[in-house]
């Protein structure tokens, strides 16, 4: 072939044969071909070169040392939940602290395991800013919330100051990660209840792999019902088929808004899109959640509302999604 400038003919072509022009085009090619993240080539085709994932995708295969640790550590816990989201700011963390709250009233042991290293949320939620992560003879020492004892691990807790940041690349990400499993001691657990971050990264293929031997019971995906979330909800709903991970359901997350005068209730975003989501990928939607701003206050200084107002619309919502996640759990 001669040298020429390249179109867009010639990119898919050289995508192909596995010349790689840089930029935006690699990801247009790697939707063509597909991604590498499985057989021989996982992690090893010219065109995982850069990709954030390639070292994980190369361990694929291989036996990895602390699987075994991770195993043990795991199978005492009866039931492993992931609470995603598709877009950030829809109350995914508060969310999965509130659901953790009302097991631990219900008098199960629960365990959250904070997988948001950038964002790190939790501590200031379940109330553990103070503390500190203490390395024992039996693994690192969890953290314990003044909310009915829930168990906490979080990056958080590790920083000086909640104002440090975490500049992690993804292998770094990944090994953080792998230790919250492997060297934190959980104990037996009813709920261990893992908080990820936004979207469909390192975070998430890290948590998957490594709970695949232990067979987590699934995800439940944390939405509004605004069209722009719902949008990037599909996304997440194609990544946990993808990755072979169960979607329990949908949290619609602020569906409406209920006066604290008055009590009148007023939808905030349009509910035919979520319908529409929930029929089409045959996914139940497990609770709507209202802002209530009894709750909301709770939440920002690390109170637990579901003791402080046990009365509120949206805890009464939080204990029907359990019934509900129970249901579809033990189906």
């Amino acid at each position: 072939m001669g040298c020429r400038s390249i179109g867009l003919s010639d990119q898919w072509v050289f995508g192909l044969l596995g010349c790689r022009p840089k930029g935006l085009f690699d990801q247009w090619v790697v939707g063509l071909m597909g991604c590498r993240n499985k057989g021989d080539l996982a992690g090893r085709a010219s065109i995982c070169e850069g990709c954030p994932g390639q070292a994980l995708c190369q361990s694929q295969g291989r036996v990895d040392p602390d699987q075994e640790m991770i195993d043990i550590r795991m199978n005492p816990i009866k039931h492993k939940i992931l609470v995603m989201s598709g877009k950030g700011g829809v109350g995914k963390s508060t969310v999965g602290c509130m659901l953790a709250q009302v097991l631990a009233s219900q008098s199960c042991k629960v365990g959250v395991v904070d997988l948001d290293i950038c964002g790190p949320s939790i501590p200031k939620l379940l109330s553990v800013e103070e503390q500190v992560v203490v390395n024992t003879e039996y693994g690192w020492k969890t953290l314990l919330s003044p909310h009915n004892g829930i168990k906490v691990m979080s990056v958080g807790a590790m920083l000086k100051s909640d104002r440090d940041s975490v500049v992690f690349r993804g292998p770094r990400k990944t090994g953080l990660i792998k230790r919250f499993f492997k060297d934190t001691f959980w104990g037996k657990l009813d709920y261990l209840i893992c908080d990820t971050p936004p979207g469909t990264s390192d975070e998430h293929l890290t948590a998957i792999k490594v709970l695949k031997n232990v067979k987590p019971d699934g995800a439940i995906i944390v939405t509004t019902s605004q069209g722009v979330s719902i949008a990037t909800v599909r996304r997440e709903v194609n990544f946990c088929r993808k990755m072979g991970v169960k979607i329990l359901g949908l949290v619609v997350n602020m569906s409406t808004f209920m006066c604290p005068c008055c009590d009148e209730v007023t939808n905030i975003f349009p509910e035919d899109e979520i319908e529409k989501l929930s029929e089409e990928q045959k996914i139940p939607i497990l609770a709507r959640i209202p802002i209530d701003t009894r709750v909301t206050a709770c939440c920002e200084v690390g109170r637990n509302p579901v003791i402080e107002h046990p009365d509120s619309q949206a805890i009464k919502c939080m204990e029907q999604l359990v019934k509900s996640l129970s249901d579809v759990i033990n189906r």
